[in-house]
């Protein structure tokens, strides 16, 4: 039975897409690494974030999820997060939209584009258990991709 792990997300099987691996025996987060070169446009007023691909997906057991955190290297070159710490559900492993494909949203925050390029290290990724509420009667069903569970 599998646990937890990454796979090779539909439409990137033959694209050299290496899995992601702990770079130390005490690391906490697995290295996530681009899909394709992408450019990072420079921050400014109204530019919007970009989405970074991965050709991954992740499974974990139904009541864990993995965040995608900021490397520290990534920061220090202007690569952020766009949102923090992204949060990805159990349910969001094989969804019917994108097979359950996730990708990297990010800023560029310094003065000029940034390229990024295939196998460059863009994020990291920690699998972890959460709690829920007493009386919790969550029983909706996922039935898409990224965003689909609403703004």
């Amino acid at each position: 039975m599998k646990t937890r792990g990454f796979e090779i997300a539909s439409g990137w099987e033959n694209k050299d897409i290496r899995l992601p691996r702990r770079q130390t025996a005490h690391a906490a987060a697995y290295d996530i690494e681009a899909a394709e070169d992408t450019v990072v446009p420079k921050f400014q007023p109204g530019v919007k974030p970009t989405l970074v691909a991965t050709g991954l997906k992740a499974y974990c057991q139904p009541d864990e999820c993995y965040f995608v955190f900021n490397r520290s290297s990534g920061a220090s070159k202007g690569l952020v997060l766009a949102n923090g710490v992204g949060i990805i559900d159990a349910d969001y492993y094989n969804n019917p939209e994108n097979d359950g494909h996730f990708r990297v949203v990010v800023f560029n925050v310094t003065d000029q584009d940034l390229l990024i390029k295939k196998g460059d290290r863009i994020a990291q990724v920690v699998f972890q258990k959460f709690l829920t509420i007493d009386g919790d009667v969550a029983t909706g069903k996922r039935k898409g991709g990224f965003g689909s569970t609403g703004s």
